[in-house]
Order: C-alpha cells, then structure tokens, then sequence
C-alpha cells in the first residue's frame, strides 16, 4: 500500500513541471492502480492528464476505473473522443466503460462509440446504456465464457481460450442452449477430469442443478442480497425468456453496497444529495439546507407547542424539556434504524406491519418504564417535588413508548409508497418526535398537575 505524503506529490509535481517523465514512472512502478487513483486526487486536471498518458494502458485501464467520478470526469474531459476510445474503452470491461461514458453528454457518446474499433464491444456497451440506472441489467458486464451443451470438449476449450482474452477473471463457465438460454455450469474440474476423450458432448458432464440467477430489470439491491446471502462471486444475468445477457462479479456488488450505505449515512444525518467534502460550497450547501429548514420549522413548531400550554402555570416542568425532546428523538431514531435494517436485508419482508407494531409497542412500554423508574429515582434523589417528578416520569414512558410505534410506523410507511426509508433515521423523525413528545409531555403534566392540585 502506498503511503501517500504531501512530500511525495510536491515530488511527483515537480516532475511533471519538469517533464522528468522516467522519474514519473519510477515513483509509480509497481503501485497499486487504486493507490495511482488516490495520487490523482491530489493533483490537477492537467497533471493527471499528463500522468496518464505516460501510464501502461492496462494500469492505466485500471487507474481510470478507480477514480472519483468528478476526478474521472475531469480527466476525461481532457481526451479527444477517440482518446478515450482507443486509450480507455478498449482496455476496460464493458460494465466498466458504460458506467464511465454515461457520465458524458449524448453527443460525446455518440463519438466515443464511433471510434471504438472492436463493434462487439461497442455493441455490448449501447446494449448496457439501455438499462436503467440502478438495475442489474445496468451493472453487469457482457464478457464471461459460455459454450453450448452440443459442443465437444475440444471445441469448448478451443472457444474458452478466445472468449477468455476479454476476462482477467474466469468465476464459471456457462452452459447454453442453441437460443443462449442458461442451461447450468460447467467447473473447470470436470471439463478437464470427467470427460472420457476430448469428443465428450459437454451435454453429457455439465452441471445441470439450478444456479442463482437474476433478472435484468431487478434493482441492484436485490443483486447485492442474493450475492450476500449466497456467498456467490459472480451472478448470471437472465432476459424474460432465460437467455444469458451477462455476469455481475462481487467487485461490482460491493461498490453497490459501499454506495448504499453512504447515501443511507447522508440520507440520515440530513443530507438530500450525494455530495463529496471536496464539492463545492454551493452543492454541499444545497445538499444540507432542505432538512437544517425542516428542522428549524420543527423548533418553532415546538415553542409554539411550549405556548400553547402556557407553562407559566407550572413552570418547573421547563426543566425536563429538553430530556424529553432528547429521548423522544432517540427512541424514535433507534426503533427507525432496526426496520430499515431489517428492510435493506430484507429480514422483515415475513413480517406482519401489525405484528412488527406491536413488538415494538412492547419494546417501548419495557424501555420507557426502566428509564421513567430510574428519572423517577433520581428527581427524589436531586430533592425535584414528588408531584413533578411523578408527572415527567410518566410522560416519559408516554413519549418514549409513542416515539418507538413512531419510529417504526414511519419506515414501513415510506418503503410501502416506493420512498427511501432510510429518510426515517434522519431529522423528520427526530423534528417530528420532538413537537409531538412535547405535546404528550405538557398533556400528561398538566393533566397530573391539575389532579394533583384539585
């Protein structure tokens, strides 16, 4: 792993300046194209333009795919289309390629694919473009190796060796029919050890039980979980008929997951885009102002709740506000995060919405009443007024109990309308929890406090 050091790219800078080209390749040779890709991060436009070309293509190929999109887009910006053609396209998969020119503007397509000379390759990557975003169709690569069951085993490996020149990889082999429809696997094993000659009909030693497959238009999601669940490396891609289209590899899946826990992290510290530290002022502020305003309405909502109630009459109770609003949003916050959890690895797709309620019902009765005994406890302890330590006890176990149904109800809610529930562990719980458990706080006091006094 390479150590990056600010010495190290004022090094690597002034070489550039200096169009020391050997020593450039020096300070690379060997290195990691992930680590080449964490170098270009720090440099300018230009200057991982000028880095690049002097790269081997097939480091090169790799150091492209690794980059942040933005640093991607930047460098390729500075290609001519038949650059990014001959120098890029054709030295990385299609999966990979597609991903990286739909970033581009139509007409620039248009050219890029129009210098790729291999039309198989150009084929396979308009092929891809076609997929919605966020499919499996979208995300897996054409190049794998099939044979049909009708082929000898001579034949196989004689067109093994040429399918395989596309592939750094070989996870399986792929058994199909006249009609490219999936048949089963063949392991490298048996190709070799179960044929009798090498005119064995690979109809005769493939594996015919059933694979793990995946339909082209299933979301990415739902390849992430079979592959997890599966322990799987690659997955075929299947059309409606059960033809193989292509294979997505692990590699692939886990930059899906890796992307989905970051938008989900946003998602529930607040954060309405995908943005990075190094975007600009505007975009991160853009991305963060939606839910700071949504926030500040619940404040203000919450001090007119305050008002509403006119605590002038009891005024010690404004001393447990803010404990209140605090585990009215935790307990919301906690109960929100286990069933979206539970719905990204679909754990509870067995469960009854009812059921689910109820269990978390129980689980805030049992929460609320250890934390309102131990607040209890304490408001004697710190010499507070039995009455009110009875009333903020009481509506604590009122607010957290509500704020468990609360925050369990609301992610099924939005998963059911086909929205992110991910949005329910961010602010619109806790701002909701927040005016609501105050409510329940001032309605439970002054309910007590109004028994008490009569």
């Amino acid at each position: 792993m390479l150590e990056i050091t600010r010495d190290y790219i004022q090094n690597l800078q002034e070489d550039i300046a200096l169009g020391k080209d050997s020593a450039i390749i020096a300070l690379l040779t060997d290195v990691h194209p992930a680590d080449i890709a964490d170098v270009f991060e720090e440099l300018r436009a230009e200057e991982n333009a000028y880095v690049y070309k002097l790269l081997d293509r097939e480091l090169a190929a790799g150091v492209i795919v690794e980059l942040d999109e933005d640093v991607r887009e930047r460098l390729l910006q500075s290609f001519t289309s038949k650059e990014i053609a001959e120098e890029v396209i054709e030295h990385i998969d299609s999966d990979d390629a597609s991903d990286m020119i739909s970033e581009l503007s139509d007409e620039k397509i248009e050219e890029i694919i129009s210098h790729i000379e291999d039309e198989e390759k150009a084929s396979d990557i308009i092929d891809l473009l076609n997929y919605r975003e966020g499919t499996a169709g979208a995300l897996m690569a054409k190049e794998l190796i099939r044979v049909n069951e009708k082929w000898t085993v001579a034949h196989c490996i004689r067109e093994m060796r040429k399918q395989a020149e596309e592939l750094d990889n070989v996870y399986t082999i792929y058994v199909v029919d006249d009609k490219d429809v999936l048949l089963g696997r063949l392991s490298l094993k048996r190709l070799l050890f179960s044929a009798s000659t090498t005119r064995t009909i690979i109809k005769d030693i493939y594996d015919p039980q059933t694979i793990y497959t995946v339909l082209a238009s299933e979301t990415e999601e739902k390849v992430a979980n079979i592959m997890e669940k599966y322990d799987l490396v690659a997955l075929p891609v299947l059309n409606e008929s059960g033809q193989l289209l292509g294979r997505i590899t692990i590699d692939d899946v886990v930059d899906v997951i890796m992307e989905e826990a970051e938008r989900d992290y946003q998602m529930a510290s607040g954060i309405s885009e995908d943005v990075e530290a190094s975007d600009s002022i505007w975009t991160l502020t853009r991305a963060r102002i939606p839910w700071l305003l949504i926030g500040m309405a619940g404040g203000i909502a919450s001090a007119y709740v305050i008002g509403i109630f006119d605590i002038e009459k009891h005024p010690e109770m404004a001393l447990f506000i803010p404990l209140i609003t605090a585990m009215a949003g935790n307990a919301g916050v906690q109960s929100a995060a286990i069933v979206v959890q539970g719905l990204a690895n679909n754990s509870l797709r067995m469960e009854a919405i009812t059921r689910k309620l109820l269990k978390e019902l129980a689980v805030g009765l049992f929460n609320g009443l250890i934390c309102s005994s131990i607040l209890l406890l304490s408001s004697v302890v710190l010499h507070f007024s039995l009455d009110l330590s009875i009333t903020v006890s009481v509506a604590l176990l009122s607010v957290i109990t509500f704020a468990a149904v609360f925050g369990t109800f609301v992610p099924l809610v939005l998963n059911r309308y086909k929205i992110d529930p991910a949005l329910a562990t961010g602010p619109f719980v806790t701002t909701a929890n927040d005016i609501i458990g105050l409510m329940i706080y001032f309605m439970v006091g002054n309910m007590l406090m109004t028994a008490v006094g009569a």
